[in-house]
C-alpha cells in the first residue's frame, strides 16, 4: 500500500491493508503502534511480516561508527537497503556525514524528510535526467548534494541543466573510477571528464571530488576479487593528486567508496592517499551493514574476518561474530501435504531470494517459542508460498510460526511497506514506514 506515501504526513493512519496489522483491528497512527503490545507469533498480527530487532540494529550502529571513527573517516550510509527516513535518520543522529540515495526519486523522499547532504551515487542518465534533479533541487535551497559523474555526455547534461540557473543550489561533482558497472575505466576518461566540468564551474556547480564503488568487482575467485578492488583503489587514490593540481589547494575535496562487505580493502587503499592532502575527506558509503542478514553478508563478513579486516581499538575484531542479523520474516504453517514437507505462507512476493533463499530459525506455538528450527530448511519459493522440507521427527502443526532469516535486505525490504521493530521480547515497539515508490 505505497499511496501511504502521498499523505504528506510522517505518521499516516495504518490499517489491515496492510502486512502485519491485526485484522478487524481499528486504524492506528504509525507512532501508535509501537504501544500495543502486539508480537509477530501472537496470533493476532497478521503475516507475513517483516520485523527489525532493535538491539542487533542498535549493536551494528555501534559497531560501524567505533570503525569509522577509529580509522579517521566519514560514513555516509545507502539508504536504498531501508528505504526508510527514520532509519536514515538515526544514522545521521549517530553520527553519520551524510546520507547516500541510488537514484533522484529516494533524493526526494530523502529531502522531503529534511535530509539535506546526499551523496546520489549513481549515473542518472542523459539530459533530461540532469533536467530532473535541477527541477527536484530548484525546492531546496540549502541542500548539499554530490553526484557520479562517469562520461563526458553526462558531464555536459548537467553542465547545460546547471548553466545560467544562480538560484540552483550547489551541486558537487564526483569523477567515478569503476570496475564491472559504471564508472571511467581509466585516469584517460576520468581526465575527459574534468576537461567538461572545470571550465564550467560556478559557485553552484564544481568538482568535489573523487567516488568509486568496489563491489561490482567482485568474483566468485575471492584472490581475484581483492585484485581488481585493491586495483580500483590504486586508480582512484594515484588520481587524487591530479585532480588536487587542476583545481589548486583552496577547496575541500571527497573521496567516497566503500559498500558493506569490502570497506576495509577501501580503507586500505585510499586513506594513505587522502591523509596526504590537506583538505579532503574519506567517506563509506556502507549500508545494510547495519541490518546485516542470514546470507549474502553473512557469508561477505566472514570473508572479511578471513583477511582480518575488521581492525579498530587496537585489534582485530570478528565482523561475522559480532555483527548480528537484525531482519526477520515470519509466516505461518499453512499446510503439511506429505511427511517431510511443510507449506508456509510466504513468498516471492514477501522475500528475496536473488541472493539466497531465507533460512528457518525458530518454530513458535501458541504464543511461545517450540522449538529451534535450524534443521529445517527452504526447498523453494512461489508467488505466496514456501515449501520447507522437515527434519524427521519434526512435530511441527497447521498454524505454527516460522522466524526466518533472510539473505540480501536491499531486495527483501522493497516488498514491505511497515517494518516492525521489535525488541529482546520479540514485542513491537515502533513501526518504521518505508518508501520505495
Amino acid at each position: 500500500m505505497y499511496d501511504l506515501h502521498t499523505t504528506g504526513t510522517g505518521n499516516p493512519v495504518i490499517d489491515d491493508r496492510i502486512r502485519g496489522f491485526p485484522p478487524g483491528h481499528a486504524p492506528l497512527p504509525l507512532e501508535a503502534i509501537g504501544g500495543k503490545g502486539w508480537k509477530p507469533y501472537d496470533g493476532k498480527m497478521a503475516l507475513p511480516l517483516i520485523s527489525l530487532d532493535q538491539q542487533a540494529f542498535a549493536t551494528n550502529v555501534d559497531l560501524m561508527m567505533a570503525y569509522v571513527k577509529d580509522h579517521g573517516v566519514e560514513i555516509a550510509p545507502h539508504a536504498k537497503t531501508p528505504m526508510s527516513t527514520a532509519i536514515s535518520g538515526a544514522l545521521l543522529a549517530a553520527g553519520a556525514w551524510g546520507t547516500t540515495v541510488a537514484d533522484i526519486r529516494q533524493a526526494a523522499v530523502m529531502l522531503k524528510a529534511g535530509q539535506r547532504r546526499l551523496i546520489l551515487a549513481n549515473e542518472i542518465g542523459g539530459a533530461a535526467a540532469a533536467r530532473r534533479l535541477a527541477a527536484l533541487l530548484a525546492g531546496y535551497p540549502s541542500a548539499e548534494v554530490h553526484i557520479f559523474v562517469d562520461s563526458v555526455p553526462f558531464a555536459e547534461a548537467l553542465v547545460a541543466a546547471w548553466a545560467g540557473c544562480a538560484d540552483l543550489p550547489p551541486l558537487g561533482l564526483l569523477v567515478e573510477f569503476g570496475a564491472g558497472r559504471a564508472g571511467a575505466r581509466s585516469t584517460d576518461a576520468a581526465n575527459a571528464i574534468l576537461d567538461v566540468i572545470l571550465p564550467a564551474e560556478s559557485q553552484n556547480f564544481r568538482l568535489t571530488g573523487i567516488a568509486a564503488y568496489e563491489g561490482a568487482a567482485a568474483t566468485a575467485d575471492a584472490d581475484e576479487t581483492l585484485r581488481r578492488i585493491d586495483g580500483l583503489m590504486d586508480l582512484t587514490a594515484a588520481f587524487l593528486p591530479t585532480v588536487r593540481a587542476r583545481i589548486g589547494k583552496e577547496r575541500p575535496l571527497l573521496v567516497t567508496a566503500g559498500g558493506s562487505v569490502f570497506f576495509d580493502r577501501v580503507v586500505a587503499g585510499l586513506s594513505a592517499a587522502v591523509s596526504a592532502d590537506p583538505d579532503c575527506k574519506l567517506i563509506l558509503r556502507s549500508g545494510a551493514i547495519f541490518l546485516h542478514d542470514h546470507g549474502v553478508y553473512e557469508r561477505g563478513l566472514s570473508g572479511l574476518d578471513a583477511r582480518e579486516g575488521f581492525r579498530f581499538g587496537g585489534k582485530v575484531h570478528s565482523a561475522a561474530r559480532e555483527f548480528q542479523p537484525a531482519l526477520r520474516v515470519w509466516a505461518e504453517v499453512l499446510s503439511l501435504p506429505e511427511p517431510g514437507l511443510a507449506i508456509c505462507g510466504m513468498g516471492l512476493r514477501d522475500v528475496a531470494i536473488d541472493q539466497g533463499l531465507p533460512r528457518p530459525l525458530v518454530l513458535y506455538r501458541d504464543g511461545a517459542k517450540a522449538a529451534d528450527f535450524t534443521s529445517a530448511e527452504v526447498l523453494r519459493l512461489n508467488d505466496q508460498h514456501a515449501f520447507v522440507t522437515l527434519p524427521a521427527g519434526s512435530a511441527v502443526a497447521v498454524g505454527d510460526v516460522v522466524e526466518f532469516g533472510i539473505s540480501h535486505p536491499c531486495t527483501c525490504l522493497d516488498r514491505h511497506a511497515i517494518l516492525y521493530g521489535l525488541d529482546p521480547d520479540h514485542q513491537v515497539v515502533t513501526a518504521y514506514l518505508t518508501s520505495f515508490g
